[in-house]
């Protein structure tokens, strides 16, 4: 927990933040658009009654992608005691802000990508500071298992956290395989993990500045361990069969969006703007009855890695 302190002291870091999220989207959405070819992503300014606002940007029907989200927000306002409740914490007023990103491609060898990088205050009755933390990470739910893709994916990042301390990639990587699970589908993995950490307040030897330098090397990295993914496997050909999986396995991302993910919750118990919270929900989804692949292909082998596993020799 960190010590009270006045507000004003952090309007720094709190802008910085802002800055550098909004900074990041718009590099995010150029090279996105770049690697699409065809598509533009839509911008959509909102403002929030209650306090502050955001920039919800969507592509849709690409060449690449057949929609992706790129949405930034800075709110603030009252935390309802619902979400004092979820967020285990004390505090009248919060400000929360964050990038949050969906990538649905059409080639179902791509893999889908979901990252999420965020920063909260929460402040007492005279508008102190009470508490400050980070969160973030990244996922990547395939729906055709090549092993090198999930090598490139985790090594990226691996290779980041190591920067800072050796210690973080076997931790976020082991929280990340346990929150995205959909527990009422027998504990299955939404899909092969990477990284996934909340709750890093400032502390003596690693302050919100050293915080602030983490997040960035992770934002930064997203591209460099997503993109070529996408370059190596875009191209490929592929039929109505693999596209009928593809959606089948989109039905089980919903489900995890809509049952358990925290961030779907908070937004929607926060009064927040829906359109945006659901952007990250793929485009076409199918559910099929007691539905199992044939053993032994190549649908049946992906279920064999929705459990946790080292993808880094």
């Amino acid at each position: 927990m960190t010590n009270t302190h006045h507000m004003a002291e952090d309007t720094t870091i709190k802008k910085r933040i802002v800055q550098y999220i909004s900074s990041l989207q718009q590099q995010i959405i150029t090279a996105l658009e770049t690697t699409d070819g065809k598509a533009r992503f839509h911008t959509d300014k909102w403002t929030r009654p209650e306090g502050g606002g955001g920039v919800t940007c969507v592509l849709e029907q690409g060449n690449v992608f057949e929609k992706a989200g790129v949405n930034i927000s800075a709110v603030e306002g009252t935390l309802p005691a619902s979400m004092k409740e979820v967020l285990n914490v004390k505090g009248d007023h919060f400000f929360a802000t964050g990038l949050s990103l969906v990538l649905h491609p059409l080639n179902p060898f791509v893999p889908t990508v979901h990252a999420n990088w965020r920063y909260f205050e929460l402040y007492d009755g005279n508008a102190n500071v009470i508490d400050s933390w980070f969160g973030g990470g990244t996922d990547l739910t395939p729906y055709y298992i090549f092993p090198e893709d999930g090598r490139h994916f985790h090594t990226t990042l691996k290779n980041v956290l190591d920067e800072f301390d050796a210690d973080f990639y076997p931790v976020f990587k082991k929280q990340c395989d346990e929150y995205f699970i959909n527990k009422h589908r027998g504990n299955e993995a939404r899909g092969i993990g990477g990284i996934f950490y909340d709750y890093l307040r400032p502390e003596a030897n690693r302050d919100a500045e050293w915080l602030f330098r983490f997040q960035q090397a992770n934002g930064n990295a997203f591209l460099l361990s997503y993109l070529p993914l996408v370059e190596k496997r875009a191209t490929l050909p592929f039929s109505g069969q693999h596209k009928e999986w593809q959606e089948f396995r989109r039905g089980r991302y919903a489900e995890f969006n809509l049952v358990h993910d925290r961030g779907t919750l908070f937004g929607l118990k926060t009064n927040g703007r829906t359109e945006s919270i659901l952007m990250s929900l793929p485009p076409t989804v199918r559910w099929k009855y007691d539905f199992h692949p044939q053993p032994g292909s190549r649908e049946a082998e992906l279920e064999e890695y929705l459990k946790p596993r080292n993808w880094i020799e």
